[in-house]
């Protein structure tokens, strides 16, 4: 597994990359996750500039990416910092793009996706549902496909976020009959791969407003898929 990479930091936020197989948070014992790993960099930091902290630095989580998937993430090292971004994400003005790798073609080259979720966190899976459904969610994203496979009936896909739900990207591709390639939640093709298996999806560009300067802030990074 790769190891993350710090694309940008000052001292109100930072910005890195995740692999895929990185957990953003896990209560796994001997499991580094990203935010530890985060955290003790910034441990690192301080220890270099002479600083015993007594208690951990902050870092405030603001959003997350499921533990096989990769992509940009961003981290508030303020409370201040934590409640501008988090209003901003409230407030659907974070900019999310994905790529990714789907079983299947589409019928449409472009189109945007409208469905409801309902989340079952008995397993810690959502599924498509009515609108009048209990705890239904409206989701929304649009998406183009950038290029077919047909010897392996695979497309490469774009897509933009509208709305941020539980597994939402991997729930709609697999109700749009394509589901996501190494999906073992929700492509049956992978059904029998348990525990982590790589999906071929990738956070590959975040656009925010940095919480204390006001500068339009955008990342992106070339995405590597498993061997597919």
């Amino acid at each position: 597994m790769k190891q993350p990479t710090i694309l940008f930091e000052d001292q109100h936020i930072l910005v890195c990359f995740k692999p895929a197989g990185m957990p953003v948070q896990t209560k796994s014992p001997g499991c580094m996750d990203l935010e530890h790993f985060l955290i003790n960099h910034l441990l690192h930091q301080m220890r270099r500039k002479g600083i015993s902290p007594k208690q951990p630095p902050y870092l405030a989580v603001i959003h997350r990416l499921d533990q096989p998937v990769s992509g940009i993430l961003v981290f508030a090292k303020t409370s201040d910092a934590a409640k501008k971004l988090n209003q901003q994400m409230q407030s659907n003005e974070f900019t999310k793009e994905y790529e990714a790798i789907t079983c299947g073609s589409f019928h449409e080259i472009s189109g945007t996706l409208v469905n409801y979720l309902v989340k079952d966190g008995r397993t810690n899976t959502s599924h498509t549902c009515t609108k009048d459904t209990p705890n239904a969610k409206r989701a929304e994203l649009s998406y183009i496909a950038v290029n077919h496979f047909p010897e392996k009936n695979l497309t490469q896909v774009r897509i933009r976020l509208i709305t941020g739900r539980h597994h939402q990207i991997r729930v709609q591709m697999a109700a749009n009959q394509t589901p996501l390639w190494g999906d073992n939640k929700y492509n049956p093709e992978f059904a029998d791969k348990k525990g982590y298996f790589p999906i071929a999806l990738c956070a590959r560009s975040l656009s925010f407003t940095h919480p204390v300067t006001g500068e339009k802030l955008s990342y992106e990074i070339a995405c590597e898929w498993p061997q597919i």
